[in-house]
């Protein structure tokens, strides 16, 4: 599994712990790990609009399976994540959100707050959070078991409502998006290592090469 994790500028500074817990969880699983930022308040600056976007493009574009991100209270990010096609963002407080979404929702990013309750013993909270997030098997088996079924049903139901909602062309929304937006967010140097390393769709590939050759 490949995971981007990713941080907007207000929590920038939690970026070097966080990853640090992240790489403890997975690096045991072989799971590859690509921070695209922000790790420090004078990095390329990202503001959680921002991180919607680069998780739309790392995810469609499968340069990675799975997002993890977060802003201050969670809520922003989550958001901003879910507007975007092919992107299914949990909100996580605590290990056992991250237990239940992988379950029941088997999404493809989570969003943590980084700010709201986030004092002693933090780093705990977000190594237990990512012990639950990647180490607890196979996803989507639901819980309680007993409601497997009806909740492998409804998170299906659920996608394809949102593929039904979306009906533009995936670049279609992102020409639709304020271009400055849009190139803000590609336009970081390890978004670009992890994006272009990875990408597996030409033209959303071309799609950013052009967007950079512009900037």
């Amino acid at each position: 599994m490949k995971i981007a994790l990713m941080m907007e500028n207000s929590q920038a500074n939690k970026n070097a712990m966080v990853l640090e817990q992240l790489n403890t969880v997975v690096s045991d699983l072989q799971y590859d790990v690509y921070n695209v930022g922000m790790n420090d308040e004078h990095d390329h600056h990202l503001t959680y609009i921002h991180l919607g976007i680069m998780a739309s493009l790392l995810i469609n574009a499968k340069a990675v399976d799975f997002v993890v991100t977060g802003c201050g209270t969670g809520q922003g990010a989550m958001m901003s994540l879910n507007i975007h096609p092919g992107v299914v963002c949990g909100y996580c407080l605590d290990p056992s959100d991250a237990f239940l979404f992988n379950q029941i929702n088997n999404g493809n990013a989570l969003s943590l707050a980084f700010a709201k309750g986030f004092g002693w013993g933090a780093e705990l909270n977000v190594r237990y959070i990512f012990e639950k997030a990647f180490t607890t098997g196979e996803r989507g088996q639901g819980y309680p078991l007993e409601r497997a079924e009806p909740q492998q049903r409804n998170a299906g139901i659920l996608n394809a409502v949102k593929a039904a909602v979306v009906k533009d062309n995936y670049l279609d929304t992102l020409r639709a998006i304020d271009p400055e937006l849009v190139k803000t967010a590609v336009s970081g140097e390890r978004f670009q290592q992890c994006f272009f390393d990875h990408c597996q769709d030409d033209d959303i590939r071309a799609f950013v090469s052009q967007i950079i050759d512009q900037a």
